[in-house]
C-alpha cells in the first residue's frame, strides 16, 4: 500500500459480527502496510467539531500575553499552551531541528477522581496534572471537556477493532486503557509571513508515541505526509467528515512491528500560497494507563520472529518521549 485508504468504520457501531470483523480486516492491511487510515462513518456530531475549532481559533487570536498566561508548566506536563517554535517533534528521534512552526493547546483526563489515589500516586508521576484553562473565551472549557470525552469513546471503539484484527479477544485491551493518559492537543498553524529557516517545517517529522492518534485537520496549504516504504512522502487525503487515524509507537512495540508506527510530518505550504496558508489541527493521542505493561503479544512473535523490544510501560515510554522534543533554543517570552 502507497497511499493512505479510507475506511468506513460506521460497521464498529452498529454493524454484525461479520462487518466488524470486515472492518477489522482492513484496519489491519493499512497498519500493516502504513501504518495510517482515514476513517469516515465515526459518528462524532459535525457541530461539535465545528464548535471545538471555532472557540480554538478565537483561542489563538488573543494576544500572546494572554495565551501564556496558560503556558505549559514544564517539560513532562503535557498540560496549557506551547508558543510558535516552543517546540520541534523531530528532536524525539534525535534530529536537531529548528523549532516547529505551530501553536497549541493542550489537555489531558477530564474525568480524574480526586480521591482515588491511583491518579496521584507517585507512580502516577504528571500523567494526571490538573488542565490549565484559559479565561477566554469562557465556553471552550466545557466544548474541550465534551470532544475528549467524544474522542475516548471512539478510540475505545478502534482498540476493539485493533483486538479482533490481532486475533485477540475483543476486550484485551479494555483494562489497559480504562485509565488512559491520553492528551487533546489543538495545534494552530499559522500563515507563514516569512520563510522558514533551514530545516524548519511546520511539524518535523517523527512518529506518534501512544497507541493510536485521531486527527481532525483542514484541507489547506502545507498538511500531513506520511513517508511511505517507497521512501517518499506522500499527502494525506482530506475528505468530508473524516478522521486520520495512526498507530503510535506503543502499538507497534506490542505488535512486534507487524503494525508499523510510521514517520510522517506537516510540510510547508508552497511560497505562492504561505501568505493565505492558516489550518488548525484537532489531535487525540490516545495512550494506555500509565501502568499498562506493553510487551510483545504473543500472535506476533515466533520462533523465527522473536520479541524486537523489551517490555515496557506506557507511563515510562510516553515520559521519556515529551521531554525529548522541548526546544531549548526556543524565543524567550518577556511580561
Amino acid at each position: 500500500m502507497t497511499s493512505v485508504p479510507i475506511i468506513d468504520v460506521a460497521p464498529l457501531r452498529r454493524g454484525d459480527q461479520a462487518a466488524r470483523r470486515a472492518v477489522a480486516r482492513a484496519i489491519d492491511e493499512a497498519c500493516r502496510s502504513i501504518g495510517f487510515l482515514v476513517i469516515t462513518g465515526h459518528g462524532v456530531p459535525a457541530a461539535l467539531i465545528e464548535r471545538v475549532d471555532a472557540l480554538s481559533r478565537a483561542f489563538f487570536d488573543l494576544p500572546l500575553a494572554a495565551k501564556m498566561a496558560v503556558r505549559r508548566p514544564a517539560p513532562d506536563v503535557t498540560r496549557g499552551y506551547i508558543a510558535l517554535e516552543g517546540e520541534a517533534v523531530a528532536r524525539s528521534r534525535g534530529a536537531a531541528t529548528p523549532g516547529d512552526l505551530n501553536e497549541s493547546l493542550m489537555i489531558g483526563p477530564v474525568d480524574v477522581p480526586a480521591d482515588d489515589p491511583y491518579y496521584s500516586c507517585a507512580a502516577a508521576g504528571k500523567h494526571f496534572a490538573p488542565n490549565l484553562w484559559p479565561a477566554e473565551p469562557a465556553p471552550l472549557k466545557p466544548a474541550y471537556v465534551e470532544y475528549f470525552r467524544t474522542m475516548e469513546a471512539l478510540a475505545a471503539d478502534l482498540m476493539r477493532s485493533f483486538a479482533l484484527a490481532l486475533e485477540l479477544a475483543p476486550d484485551f485491551f479494555d483494562d489497559k486503557i480504562d485509565r488512559h493518559i491520553s492528551r487533546l492537543r489543538v495545534r494552530n498553524y499559522p500563515s507563514q509571513t516569512a520563510a522558514p529557516a533551514d530545516g524548519q517545517l511546520r511539524a518535523g517529522a517523527h512518529s506518534d508515541y501512544g497507541s493510536l492518534t485521531i486527527l481532525r485537520a483542514e484541507d489547506r496549504p502545507g498538511g500531513l505526509q506520511v513517508f511511505t516504504r517507497q521512501s517518499a512522502w506522500e499527502d494525506v487525503p482530506i475528505v468530508p467528515d473524516c478522521f486520520i487515524v495512526n498507530i503510535g509507537d506503543l502499538m507497534a512495540q506490542w505488535t512486534n512491528d507487524h503494525w508499523v508506527s510510521t514517520l510522517h510530518r506537516v510540510s510547508n505550504p508552497p511560497a505562492e500560497r504561505a501568505g493565505d496558508s492558516r489550518r488548525q489541527s484537532l489531535v487525540f493521542f490516545h495512550n494506555p494507563n500509565y501502568d499498562a505493561p506493553v510487551e510483545c503479544l504473543p500472535s506476533c512473535r515466533s520462533a523465527e520472529r522473536p520479541a524486537k523490544y523489551e517490555p515496557t510501560t506506557s507511563g515510562a515510554y510516553l515520559r521519556s518521549r515529551f521531554t525529548a522534543t522541548q526546544n531549548a533554543m526556543a524565543p524567550a517570552y518577556v511580561d
